[in-house]
């Protein structure tokens, strides 16, 4: 198992036509069970992941039975939130459990922010080479 993964950011166009760099990683979430493919944009600036509401149906989630939280913040704000715990696979690394903030917004990107995919991986950017390196958090002895 490698300790470190190497992606190259994706290449999107930006709302003036232009070509946009995004550090998106690709991932597998599963609950009870159930699992789906995603990819999440990596945003330091979010204070916790995202996950858009069609993929919480997909992965069989039912809103009514989870827990409700804070509002969210920025262009979220308006919409109600729900706490749902999923496991997650990025490459080849062990599964973690990372909790999600479960929005009904329905053109929100699935977002990977502090809480807490940052406290489960170490992610350095190099934007000016195009790529960015995620390795799974360190034990502390």
């Amino acid at each position: 198992m490698a300790d470190v993964l190497r992606v190259a950011y994706s290449q999107r166009m930006g709302a003036q036509g232009e070509v946009v760099l995004r550090p998106l990683l690709s991932l597998s979430l599963t609950l009870d069970g159930i699992a789906i493919e995603a990819t999440g944009l990596l945003d330091t600036g979010a204070d916790i992941n995202v996950l858009p509401y069609r993929a919480g149906l997909a992965l069989g989630a039912d809103w009514k039975k989870q827990p409700l939280l804070a509002t969210l913040s920025g262009n979220l704000a308006q919409y109600e939130a729900r706490g749902v715990l999923l496991s997650g696979i990025i490459g080849t690394f062990e599964a973690v459990s990372l909790v999600f903030a479960w929005t009904r917004a329905e053109q929100v990107p699935l977002i990977l922010g502090q809480v807490n995919l940052f406290q489960e991986f170490d992610i350095c950017f190099f934007r000016a080479e195009g790529v960015f390196e995620v390795r799974p958090k360190r034990s502390h002895l």
